[in-house]
């Protein structure tokens, strides 16, 4: 019965439609919000800078133990 109710509301809600509760409105694309999007990209160049010193360690250090420096 439960199974059966599952898949009758999953069918209803398709049929009918539902608005996201995530989303109240449509995004202006003409125009951003540059705080974040500069939040966005200083983040992710933050995360590169420590993705790349973290792989700069990686490769010091194999190279240490493998007697090349």
């Amino acid at each position: 019965m439960y199974f059966s109710r599952v898949v009758f509301r999953a069918f209803l809600d398709r049929k009918v439609g539902m608005r996201s509760v995530f989303t109240s409105s449509k995004h202006d694309t003409a125009n951003p919000n540059w705080l974040r999007v500069g939040l966005a990209f200083g983040t992710s160049a933050f995360l590169w800078g420590l993705l790349f010193r973290q792989h700069n360690t990686d490769v010091h250090e194999y190279k240490v133990r493998l007697g090349l420096e």
